[in-house]
C-alpha cells in the first residue's frame, strides 16, 4: 500500500506540514479546472506542500467534484485532502463515494456538514443532510476496520480501507452557547474517529490558543491544524457580514485591511505578512501544521509565506499584538492572561453567567410530560407502554399517531420522522428547527447565535437547547451521547409506539424491550 506522506508528516512531532487549498470551480474543462491542475503540478514539483485540499461545492453552489480531481492529483505524486460534505448526499451515496475514493487511492478526507445548498440548475436544490459529520466519521472508521453488514448468505466483510479522516471546529464563536456547542461536538467527532482537526477561519490569536488549551485539558490527543486565509478586502467584507458562514473577521480587522489596499501594491504585501506572522504564531504555539487558503493565490506566494513564517518563529510571542481582534462582548472559555494577552489555564465561571437567550415556557412543560410519561417507573410510563402495545398494528395505531402528530406539530413543528430526538435536544426538534438536521451538535455556520440559513430570524437550535439545559445545570448532556442518524423506516409512524416498543434509537438507552 502506498505511503501516506500527509499522515506521516502530521503525526510526526518534528515536522510542521502545510496544506494548500485549491478550488475546483464550476465546469469540467474551464479555466478554473485547468488552473487548479497547473497549481497542483507546481506544488507536486516543489515538494514543500504535504497535501492539496480540494473544496466540495463551497458556498453551496455546484462545482467540479473534489473526488475526481483528487484522483487526478494522486497521479501527480502529491497527496490530496478532499473536503467531504454531507449536504448533497444520502447515506448510501456517501458510502458509494467513499468506495470510489478508496479505489482511486484518495485516503485523506476532511469531513464537515457543508454550506447550505444555494443556487443550482433551475433554482435551489433540495438539501439532504441525511448523515451528520459524526455519522460519516463512524462509517469511515468501520470501513477502515473492514465494513461488515448482513448479506443473503450471512455477514459480508470488506477489505479494510486506509482513510485518514479529519474534522473541523470553530473556536471563534461570539456567544457562550455557540462556543460550547462547538467544543461538545468536537469531543464527539474525535470519539467517532476524527484523526486530526482543522480550525475554521478567524484571526483572534487568543481563540487559537483557547482551542489548544481546551484540547489538551480534555485529552483530545489528535493533531490540530491552524487555518490561514490570505485575506483581501472583498473576502474580508463578506466574512465580516457573515456571507461566508463560519469565517470571522472583526470590524477592527476589516478597517485595517481597507486601509492596506491603498498601498501601491493594493495590500498584497500586508496580506502576505499577516499570513506569515500567523504561520509563525501557530508553529510556536504548538499547532501540528497549517492550512493555507486564498483566492487566486500563486504557488510562489505559498512558498514565500512558509519561508517568512519560519524566519519569524523565533519571535512568535512578540507577534500577538498583530492579532488582537476580539469580538465585542465575545465569550472566551478561559480567563485572560494580561501578561501575555492569551489565556490562563483556568476556565471562566459559566454557572452564573446570564443566559444569552430566553428559555421558553414550553421547556418546563415538556420536562414535566417527559418525566411522567417517558421515564421508566414513573406514573404514566406503564400505562403508555401498555396502550402503545395494544394500539400497534391495529386501527388504534392510526388514531394514536394522528393525535400524537397534531400535538407535536403545535408544540414542536414536528416533521413526523418517527425516530424522535426531542428528548435528546432539550425538546428542540433537530429535524424541523435545524435546516441541516444536525442530531449531534451545531454546524459551524451560526453567527451571534443566529442560524446560518435564517440570520436575524431564527436562533441556532443548539443555542436554544444549550440555554434550556443550562437553566437546569445539564448543558453537558450535549456532549454525552452520539445519536444515530434518523431511521427512515420509521417515517410517518408513531414515535410514541416506536419508543415504547423499542423500535427507535432510544431502545438501548432506555432499556426498553421490544
Amino acid at each position: 500500500m502506498r505511503k501516506n506522506n500527509f499522515r506521516e508528516a502530521l503525526l510526526n512531532p518534528d515536522l510542521f506540514p502545510v496544506t494548500w487549498e485549491l478550488v475546483p470551480g464550476r465546469g469540467a474543462r474551464e479555466k478554473a479546472q485547468e488552473m487548479a491542475m497547473t497549481l497542483a503540478g507546481q506544488a507536486a514539483a516543489g515538494g514543500k506542500i504535504a497535501a492539496l485540499t480540494l473544496t466540495d461545492n463551497p458556498g453551496g453552489t455546484p462545482a467540479m467534484s473534489a473526488d475526481y480531481m483528487g484522483g487526478e492529483i494522486v497521479k501527480l505524486g502529491i497527496e490530496p485532502l478532499v473536503h467531504f460534505t454531507c449536504k448533497d448526499k444520502n447515506r448510501n451515496q456517501i458510502e458509494s463515494q467513499l468506495y470510489a475514493l478508496d479505489r482511486a487511492g484518495v485516503r485523506n478526507i476532511l469531513v464537515m456538514s457543508g454550506d447550505y445548498p444555494m443556487s443550482g440548475f433551475q433554482g435551489r436544490p433540495a438539501p439532504v443532510f441525511d448523515l451528520d459529520p459524526i455519522h460519516v466519521l463512524q462509517l469511515i472508521a468501520e470501513m477502515n476496520k473492514g465494513l461488515e453488514y448482513p448479506g443473503a448468505k450471512g455477514a459480508v466483510h470488506h477489505e479494510p480501507g486506509d482513510f485518514f479522516a479529519g474534522a473541523v471546529v470553530s473556536p471563534f464563536k461570539a456567544t457562550e452557547a455557540e462556543q460550547m456547542a462547538q467544543y461538545y461536538k468536537l469531543k464527539k467527532k474525535i470519539a467517532a474517529g476524527a484523526q486530526f482537526i482543522i480550525t475554521q477561519l478567524g484571526y483572534d490569536v487568543r481563540k487559537f490558543h483557547e482551542l489548544l488549551l481546551y484540547m489538551k485539558q480534555n485529552g483530545l490527543n489528535v493533531p490540530l491544524v491552524g487555518n490561514i486565509y490570505i485575506l483581501p478586502y472583498g473576502a474580508a467584507r463578506m466574512m465580516n457580514r457573515n456571507e461566508l458562514p463560519g469565517s470571522v473577521v472583526s470590524d477592527k480587522l476589516l478597517a485595517e485591511i481597507d486601509q492596506e489596499r491603498n498601498a501601491p501594491d493594493k495590500g498584497t504585501g500586508a496580506r502576505m505578512l499577516r499570513a506569515a506572522r500567523l504561520y509563525a504564531i501557530m508553529k510556536g504555539m504548538g499547532f501540528s501544521g497549517v492550512h493555507i487558503g486564498g483566492h487566486n493565490i500563486k504557488y510562489e506566494q505559498v512558498e514565500e509565506i512558509m519561508a517568512r513564517g519560519e524566519e519569524l518563529v523565533a519571535q512568535w510571542p512578540e507577534l500577538f499584538r498583530y492579532f488582537d481582534y476580539p469580538l465585542e462582548n465575545g465569550f472566551y472559555y478561559y480567563e485572560r492572561d494580561s501578561a501575555t494577552g492569551l489565556n490562563k489555564e483556568n476556565p471562566v465561571e459559566r454557572k452564573n453567567r446570564p443566559s444569552e437567550v430566553k428559555v421558553e415556557g414550553i421547556y418546563g412543560l415538556s420536562n414535566f410530560v417527559h418525566h411522567v410519561m417517558f421515564e421508566p417507573g414513573e406514573k404514566c410510563y406503564g400505562f403508555m407502554q401498555w396502550l402503545c402495545g395494544k394500539a400497534a398494528g391495529g386501527q388504534g395505531e392510526a388514531v394514536l399517531h394522528k393525535m400524537e402528530h397534531l400535538t407535536k406539530v403545535i408544540l414542536y413543528d414536528c416533521r413526523d420522522c418517527g425516530d424522535c430526538a426531542l428528548i435528546d435536544l432539550a425538546y428542540v426538534c433537530p429535524m424541523s428547527q435545524c435546516p441541516k438536521n444536525q442530531r449531534n451538535g451545531a454546524c459551524g455556520g451560526s453567527f451571534q447565535g443566529w442560524c446560518e440559513v435564517y440570520p436575524g430570524q431564527r436562533l441556532c437550535a443548539y443555542v436554544r437547547a444549550y440555554a434550556r439545559l443550562k437553566s437546569k445545570g445539564k448543558e453537558s448532556q450535549l456532549e454525552e451521547n452520539i445519536l444515530p442518524p434518523c431511521n427512515w423506516d420509521l417515517y410517518r409512524t408513531s414515535s410514541w409506539i416506536n419508543f415504547y416498543l423499542g423500535k427507535d434509537h432510544h431502545a438501548k438507552k432506555q432499556e426498553v424491550q421490544k
